[in-house]
């Protein structure tokens, strides 16, 4: 998949038969999403055009609300890997600012979706709206599909349980602990990836081990402990316990740390980059009194994964 961040790095010819296109945030590649992702790519077989998925970095979302704004279910690194392996062709990705942000919807469809995309197809989702205030939304795109040549679609929102499937809703559920249901509306369990660091080796001292992975977040949407599979380090799964939060035992993090123990596993792995699946939450993070505290409940953490594994199989 090719990642194209500005619009004068469109290849002249890349486009000349036109495209595919879908547009939306893509946050956490839910079974929704990948509905909409899915025609996208169905409508390519058929017209032999390439694939097109348009997002904004960072999000409208991140410039409006700023730090009020909600925890990602990806980051940008996990969202291009998750499209890739969907065998999306493009991935256009451009720079949200003010001049995003004011943009009317006319030359948002005759700058973007026009001259640099040369759109044939646009698929949305049945929420869609763009441009400076919203203004933007699917009566308007089917006007100017009429007049400017390109045939749009709209996928309705997948429903569970009387429930649309959303990111907010899937935060919601990571938020309360409710990893199951968060799984099955994502498709797949939530996961976390980064590269494996040194840290302090204070999970080695207290007879625990630890990987200390870079996540690269700021805040997530769930915070404690959990009974975790991790990917990467061999061809099969392996299992076992992590924590998420600021570590308030020792010296409270300003960023969310995630630390994972490995079940019979002994290896150096640091620099290896890793995929942490998040199956049941154990516990929320809590300060212990001193480390004799925490190493009794880190027993009991590890005994409650095992449990997890032992039912799961």
């Amino acid at each position: 998949m090719r990642l194209i961040r500005k619009i004068k790095n469109f290849p002249n010819d890349i486009l000349k038969e036109g495209s595919i296109l879908t547009i939306g945030a893509f946050d956490g590649l839910h079974i929704g999403h990948q509905v909409l992702l899915n025609e996208i790519k169905n409508i390519s077989n058929k017209n032999k055009l390439p694939t097109i998925v348009m997002s904004f970095e960072p999000t409208p979302a991140e410039f409006f609300l700023q730090s009020k704004s909600p925890s990602r279910l990806m980051r940008f690194r996990e969202k291009y890997e998750a499209l890739d392996n969907l065998g999306i062709d493009i991935f256009f990705c451009p720079k949200f600012d003010k001049n995003m942000q004011n943009i009317n919807a006319d030359d948002f469809i005759r700058i973007l979706l026009i001259q640099t995309l040369n759109i044939k197809h646009l698929i949305v989702g049945d929420d869609f709206h763009f441009a400076r205030n919203r203004e933007g939304g699917f009566d308007h795109l089917e006007r100017s599909g009429k007049a400017l040549g390109f045939e749009l679609k709209k996928i309705s929102s997948v429903v569970e349980n009387d429930k649309r499937v959303s990111s907010t809703l899937i935060r919601q559920y990571l938020q309360s602990g409710n990893l199951e249901e968060a799984a099955r509306f994502l498709g797949k369990p939530f996961r976390m990836s980064g590269k494996v660091i040194k840290g302090e080796k204070l999970g080695r001292k207290l007879g625990y081990p630890t990987a200390n992975v870079s996540i690269g977040r700021i805040k997530t949407p769930i915070m404690g402990i959990f009974a975790v599979k991790i990917y990467g380090l061999s061809n099969e799964p392996l299992e076992g316990v992590a924590s998420l939060g600021l570590r308030p035992t020792f010296y409270e993090k300003k960023k969310p740390l995630l630390e994972v123990h490995i079940f019979n596993f002994d290896r150096d792995i640091y620099g290896y980059y890793i995929q942490v699946d998040f199956l049941q939450k154990i516990r929320d993070e809590e300060k212990f009194i001193n480390s004799e505290a925490l190493i009794e409940q880190m027993h009991l953490d590890s005994d409650a994964a095992k449990k997890v594994f032992k039912q799961s199989n």
